[in-house]
């Protein structure tokens, strides 16, 4: 088994973050942190100079990753958790070539089926659908949401059940899309998908084209600051991270309709009775809580 080194640099205030978003991948984590270094110390001549002489302001947190994992979609799902984070971080695989690893991703990625109809099905890929599949054409490019990370699969099976024909819809830190293309397929009547990263807008605008989805608008916006008030929304997913989930938990209600679902996932299972915690207390309910290979979602009401 070969193992490749992602190691994201930043900044000695956003340590615990850090670790915290990467341990949603891999819980060993080498920390390259030398901010304690004592240059007073005896031993001092004994110390490498390059490490006497790096910026003790920042840090470097490394996972070695299989080769059976697809090193692009860790790179988007930590490019995301640090964006909605407002952390700064530079994300580097270690001895791999850029090029290689921004296509390497496609050897991965396979038709998937992430509900009891939903099949995510990759735009250079054939499959002949069985009866009752709604297919979902993909190609995520460098943005998160291919339809194979667990959190994605959790959020699509539970608006796959929850999704009614005629809902208003709004997907918040929409990725690639594909939630929202979900939503479209399955029979919402508009919804309006935003992103902070215009990079990720302009992904998901692309994939909407390709499978022919018109009554979805994409839209830059940090989280709810530009989110369209014009009417509440029957249904809402959140696929993002617990932090923010939590965050935003006394801001969502206004958006919502009295029986809105409101899907959340991106949180890992020891943060799981946090963000329960933080939606009862503003008010929401319980519908269903969903596990898979160690991540939890939600589907709420407020």
């Amino acid at each position: 088994m070969e193992w490749t080194q992602l190691r994201v640099n930043g900044n000695l205030k956003d340590r615990e973050t850090i670790c915290a978003v990467m341990v949603m991948l891999d819980s060993q984590l080498m920390i390259e942190d030398y901010s304690d270094i004592d240059m007073n110390t005896v031993y001092a001549d004994l110390i490498d100079e390059s490490i006497l002489n790096c910026d003790k302001s920042k840090i470097a947190v490394s996972i070695y990753v299989p080769e059976d994992k697809s090193l692009p979609e860790y790179a988007a799902f930590l490019k995301d958790r640090f964006r909605d984070l407002a952390v700064e971080a530079e994300i580097e695989f270690v001895g791999v070539d850029e090029e290689a690893w921004s296509t390497a991703w496609r050897k991965y990625y396979h038709p998937t089926k992430i509900g009891e109809k939903l099949v995510v099905v990759p735009q250079w890929e054939t499959y002949a659908p069985k009866d009752g599949e709604i297919i979902v054409s993909m190609d995520p490019g460098m943005a998160f949401g291919t339809g194979t990370h667990e959190t994605t699969r959790l959020c699509a099976s539970l608006l796959e059940k929850y999704v009614k024909p005629g809902d208003r819809m709004l997907d918040v830190g929409t990725g690639s899309g594909i939630l929202a293309i979900c939503g479209a397929l399955l029979g919402i009547k508009e919804g309006n998908a935003y992103d902070i990263d215009p990079v990720a807008v302009r992904v998901a605008k692309e994939n909407m084209d390709v499978n022919h989805v018109t009554n979805v608008n994409c839209a830059v916006s940090d989280l709810l600051k530009d989110v369209d008030t014009s009417a509440p929304y029957s249904i809402c997913t959140a696929n993002i991270v617990a932090d923010i989930i939590i965050r935003m938990a006394d801001q969502i209600r206004p958006y919502l309709t009295a029986d809105a679902v409101y899907i959340t996932s991106g949180i890992i299972n020891e943060r799981a009775e946090e963000v329960k915690a933080s939606m009862l207390e503003n008010g929401f309910s319980v519908l269903e809580e969903a596990h898979d290979n160690g991540w939890t979602a939600f589907a709420f009401r407020p």
